[in-house]
């Protein structure tokens, strides 16, 4: 069975040295100054406004969580090649590890990678989001993450305005429905207690910038939560505690030095408030701290408690009278539970329960708790059986660690066991909590001053649960070009499990497989169609789930388990008789297209390009980001433009202006990109394409492009349009979404002495790797030369 690399000495000390533990307890020890609780909603990762809740949970001791509807599967990949479900895996990893560093508690709407509630792509549109996700089940779902983490005050990131991304738009204006839904008893969709939110605010500011391009101002600032500041125990602003929550987000290239005196404050506008009196902080009219909790019966408990807390808070960084007084506060906090009515525990529960999880924090970190725990395999599969391991370090107080297991697996002393029925890894948990870990994990009890306090932590390296019976398939995706001989591919089969199983494949009639060394070589007929088929793997006659493995440090490791099938696209796609060299920025997979296509490609990507491998090539196709990824590309582009105009056809793929595009340098004439993205791209997949130069070649040959070749697209058209360019190029096609003027930018060619450039903003990369038919076609006559 294959294993994850355990973790190096080198990584556990680059860990350690990471959170030191005199800032861990510092930063625990400042949610012992609220119990107001403020709930962050958005649309993606990386939505969250990092900054603001940095403020807000480390200088404040507010409660902070996050409610995100989806998990960024339809976003770009600054890191690598994952797509759809496969990025919507490594996203979400991304958004704990984010969650982490803020003490961000995180609740996701979408639940499945086949979840309606999905990144479908970029939407211009609230209405038509929340069509798409299924406005009721977006509702119920958020209704129920408001019933259970219960915030004093919800506040989404983005404005409901035209010119913003619809998706953000859907989440607020959900935000405002779930006000009253999750307060109503009488709402059905949901089975948990009602919850009435007191206060909703919104962002006093627009959201205009580089991607969007608010068409209304903001409401007006009615609060202003200031952001300015610095830590006074680390001395790091938080706008920069921030921005290393967003460094977590490195599919999105997040994380960004905010230099001294660029930080900015939030300012919010209420909205709606449920609470009496003026609005002159983000506290006002809620119970501020355990104090303001008025309930006769526990107002003794709640005083000691919150007396106890700023003791502790105040004997910082003498770590043993901050443990005695937590140990204080926890016993009061206890009592409250023990003696609060239960009228009263509706409203007030869990309150006191989040202080009792907060203060056991505290007690480990001011004790000198520190445990490592390990177990032997960090891959298992139902009815495994692996051992456990920990090392435990303390300054006072009797430490016990006891592994804490999911339903279906079982501990017997040093050895735990899976049961038949073991749930396999979710790609896509529900809940992230960060001091609250998911089993399996370790539960660390400390007994001292009379008191009792257990505390879940992780294990070092996480383990993942495969399926009993699973493979992994490779490719799951390929294609038969009906221009070129080529009518076989191969699948590699691997991590076989039983490894006794017989491999089999479902093939449509007429095809047939050879199986040697674990590849399966599939043959289709010679007279196959053209059209989309696709392949199950079958291990033992019954059709098997395929496992992808997920990784990129310093994410912990992942699984996707999907059903493992191929799709073969056969389509009918002329090629130039042209020799290719491909660049990319490692973000798409075009290179791999082409040759499966049938086209010599030799990929340059990864070396500084010599006039001798320039003078091999007919075409060169420059990859999506890859100005900005390939730092030598810049210098080199004087170069290619003189080979350009020798004779040789240069085909760039869409870039942002950020991906060191220089509108008069990067290409042969001068070609700005367009921003913000949201006026430049076409998002409807269907838009109707005008043909604007129908008689140029790159429109009719090696094929003739029309109406069925812009059938069938997936996720948009494109993006990135060139906004203008000199009158050297010529517009292809012109595309709109609706309502909106016609872009022109799609497709751009320019003679350049002998040779052509062509510039193109159409998600080709994508389209191939989703097999719409007409992109290989388009494609292949982009290489054309001129003739």
């Amino acid at each position: 069975m294959p294993q994850f690399v355990p973790l190096s000495d080198q990584v556990k000390i680059a860990n350690e040295r990471d959170r030191p533990r005199i800032v861990a307890l510092w930063q625990a020890l400042t949610a012992l100054k609220s119990t107001v609780s403020f709930m962050n909603t958005g649309a993606h990762p990386d939505d969250e406004d990092s900054a603001m809740l940095a403020a807000l949970r480390f200088r404040d001791g507010v409660d902070i969580s996050y409610a995100c509807s989806t998990r960024g599967e339809g976003g770009q990949n600054d890191i690598g090649t994952e797509v759809a479900a496969s990025l919507g895996t490594l996203r979400t990893a991304e958004m704990e590890a984010a969650s982490d560093r803020l003490d961000l508690r995180m609740y996701w709407l979408s639940v499945s990678p086949d979840d309606p509630i999905t990144d479908f792509g970029f939407s211009k549109s609230g209405v038509e989001t929340l069509a798409k996700w299924g406005r009721a089940r977006t509702l119920a779902r958020f209704v129920d993450i408001i019933r259970m983490e219960r915030p004093d005050i919800i506040c989404p990131t983005f404005l409901d305005v035209p010119g913003q991304h619809g998706h953000h738009r859907a989440m607020t204006q959900a935000a405002h429905d779930v006000m009253s839904l999750a307060a109503d008893p009488e709402y059905d969709a949901s089975d948990l207690a009602a919850w009435q939110v007191k206060k909703l605010y919104l962002p006093a500011v627009s959201g205009a910038g580089q991607a969007y391009d608010d068409d209304l101002p903001p409401p007006p600032a009615t609060l202003v939560i200031p952001v300015r500041g610095r830590d006074p125990v680390t001395g790091w602003s938080y706008a920069r505690i921030g921005q290393q929550s967003r460094a977590m987000h490195a599919t999105q290239a997040m994380g960004r030095w905010v230099r001294a005196g660029d930080e900015t404050d939030s300012p919010l506008h209420l909205a709606q408030s449920f609470v009496q009196g003026p609005d002159d902080g983000l506290a006002s009219g809620l119970a501020a701290t355990l104090r303001d909790l008025a309930v006769p019966e526990i107002s003794g408990d709640v005083t000691a408690a919150q007396d106890a807390c700023d003791a502790a808070l105040a004997a910082f960084p003498d770590a043993r009278a901050v443990l005695t007084h937590a140990c204080a506060a926890l016993q009061a906090v206890r009592g409250a539970i023990l003696n609060c009515p239960p009228a009263a525990w509706p409203d007030i529960g869990h309150k006191l329960r989040r202080k009792d999880q907060q203060l056991i924090r505290v007690i480990h970190l001011s004790a000198g708790v520190d445990v490592h725990g390990w177990l032997e395999d960090d891959i298992l599969r139902p009815d495994d059986a692996t051992t456990w391991d920990s090392e435990v370090c303390v300054d006072a107080g009797q430490v016990t660690v006891m592994p804490k297991v999911p339903t279906g697996w079982a501990i017997d002393g040093p050895h735990i066991r899976l049961g038949a029925d073991a749930a396999v890894s979710d790609p896509y948990p529900a809940i992230y909590l960060p001091d609250l870990p998911r089993a399996p994990c370790m539960d660390v009890a400390i007994k001292i001053h009379g008191i009792n306090a257990v505390r879940s932590v992780s294990f070092d390296v996480s383990p993942i649960v495969l399926p009993q019976c699973s493979a992994a398939l490779s490719p799951v995706a390929d294609v038969i070009n009906l221009s070129k001989d080529r009518r076989s591919f191969t699948l590699q089969v691997s991590e076989i499990s039983p490894a006794s199983a017989k491999v089999g494949l479902t093939l449509p009639q007429g095809w047939t497989f050879t199986q040697r060394d674990g590849a399966l070589k599939v043959t289709v007929p010679d007279d196959v169609q053209a059209g989309l088929y696709g392949l199950a793997l079958t291990l033992d006659g019954q059709e098997a789930p395929s496992v992808s493995h997920i990784r990129r440090d310093p994410i912990a490791p992942r699984v996707l388990v999907r059903r493992a099938t191929a799709q073969i696209r056969v389509v009918a796609a002329a090629l130039p008789q042209v020799r290719v060299g491909y660049i990319g920025g490692g973000n798409d997979s075009v290179g791999h297209w082409l040759d499966r296509m049938g086209v010599p490609v030799t990929d340059l990507s990864e070396a500084v390009l010599s006039d001798g491998a320039l003078a091999q090539c007919d075409t060169l196709v420059v990859g999506i980001f890859a100005m900005k990824f390939r730092a030598w590309l810049a210098d080199a582009m004087p170069r290619i433009h003189d080979w350009v105009r020798e004779g040789g056809t240069l085909v760039t793929l869409y870039h942002r202006p950020w991906d060191n595009w220089n509108p008069d340098a990067t290409a042969p004439y001068k070609l700005e990109i367009g921003q913000p993205s949201l006026r430049w791209r076409v998002t409807d997949e269907n838009a109707a394409v005008t043909i604007l130069a129908p008689d140029h070649p790159l429109l009719r040959g090696p094929n003739k492009i029309g109406a069925a070749d812009w059938a069938d697209w997936h996720k948009e058209r494109g993006l990135y349009f060139a906004k203008d360019w000199d009158a050297a190029y010529v517009a292809l096609v012109a595309m709109n979404d609706a309502d909106e003027a016609p872009l022109k930018g799609a497709i751009l060619a320019a003679d350049v002495g002998k040779g052509r450039h062509v510039h193109t903003s159409l998600i080709l990369h994508h389209q191939m790797e989703k097999l719409t038919p007409g992109a290989f076609r388009i494609m292949a006559n982009l290489l054309a030369r001129r003739g």
